[in-house]
Formats: structure tokens, sequence, C-alpha cells
């Protein structure tokens, strides 16, 4: 995988090259601003062909949330490129930010879970694949205020065990891994997540309803 890569700390940027290449993807570009990172993935995209995108969510100029924003135009520009967030702390309103837009091939993941290889391997993967991936760590924050939130009706409606599937559905694990995760068989699985969909009233005929629960259990 040809993969651009921004982040502004040199002995993280440089881990992740390492990181990365061990798993056998190739870093053509490395950057440390937003600017760079917007201005590099036109060039890579058009000279060279580009995969994947990673970036952090601070960074300069600003080291705000810079690197988002970098996102974001690069997905207005090229709206099926794989782009993977990452962010020092847990920030809800980052991940909704985010996936305010269509969430095809788009992962937000906390930089603690690059030291994770199996994981972090996983999240690219599913992101480059055109999945949705969201850490863990921001799954249960995020779904601890669905509970508490008055307008998440449909997502109460859902049994513990079909909030327990849509939570590993955001985490971008597959059905295969799901089965596995809980111990149950496929059909269990294809059964809990047919619940889901029709609890949050998703219609098959309206596109990824995947990418589309998981967008109600962000709260859009």
């Amino acid at each position: 995988m040809r993969i651009v890569l921004a982040e502004d700390s040199t002995l993280l940027r440089e881990g992740l090259v390492m990181v990365l290449t061990r798993l056998g993807h190739e870093v053509v570009r490395q950057v440390a601003d937003a600017p760079s990172l917007i201005s590099t993935v036109e060039e890579v995209a058009a000279e060279q062909g580009l995969d994947a995108v990673i970036t952090d969510v601070r960074m300069p100029p600003t080291n705000t949330s810079d690197g988002l924003q970098a996102a974001h135009r690069i997905r207005e520009r090229h709206p099926r490129m794989p782009v993977l967030v990452l962010s020092q702390y847990i920030a809800a309103a980052y991940a909704r930010e985010l996936f305010s837009e269509d969430s095809t091939g788009l992962g937000y993941l906390l930089k603690d879970r690059v030291g994770r290889i199996e994981d972090f391997a996983r999240a690219l993967e599913t992101v480059a694949e055109g999945g949705t991936v969201i850490d863990p760590d921001v799954v249960k924050h995020l779904m601890g205020n669905a509970a508490a939130d008055s307008r998440s009706e449909a997502l109460r409606s859902l049994t513990p065990r079909e909030l327990e599937i849509l939570e590993l559905m955001a985490q971008g694990r597959a059905n295969a891994e799901i089965e596995r995760e809980l111990y149950v068989s496929s059909a269990t699985v294809a059964k809990h997540i047919g619940n889901i969909f029709d609890k949050l009233r998703l219609d098959p005929d309206a596109g990824n309803r995947r990418v589309r629960a998981v967008l109600a259990f962000l709260g859009k």
C-alpha cells in the first residue's frame, strides 16, 4: 500500500514509518503540517498513485484541528481516498466531525492504538478497503453519551447483545471477526445485525446500511 503520512512529531512520525514498513507498506512521502499534506496528496496522487493517507488531528500551522480539516479537503477533491486520522486524546467532537460526510474509507484511531500492531494493521486495511473504523475507546465514550441522550430512542431499543455487535461494527470488525470475538455462529451474527438495521429503520435500498448504522450510533 502506498501511503502519505502527516505527523508533526518527528519521533512519532519515524515510528509510524517503521511500523508501516514492517507491515509491508510504502510511505511515499512524509509531511509535518496540514498545508503540505494537502499539496503532497495532490502531487503524489497525480504522479504516482496513492492508496491511503494517515494524518494526525493536531498539526501546524495552528496546532488545533488542522489535520482533520486537511482530511476534509482531501476527501472533497478525492472522495474515495482512504483516510485514517490519528488523535492523542478521546475527542468525540473530532470523530463526529470526521464522519459528518460520506464515511466510506474513513477511520479515527487513538495514537495509543498504533502500538498494538495487529489492531493498527486491521484498521488500516479496513479503511483502505472502504470500511469505517472508530477506535474502541472512542466507541465506548460515544456509547456512554448515546445512552444518556434522550434523542437516541432507536439506539436504546437495541438489546445488550445488539449494542455489543454495533460497537464491534463501529470498530470496523467484519462479521467473521465478530463471530470469533463473541463465540457465536455466523447465522446468529447475521440475525442480530438484521435486527439492528430494522430497529434503526435502515432501508435496504438506501445504500451501505453497515456504515449508516455506525453513523446512527454516532448520533448523526
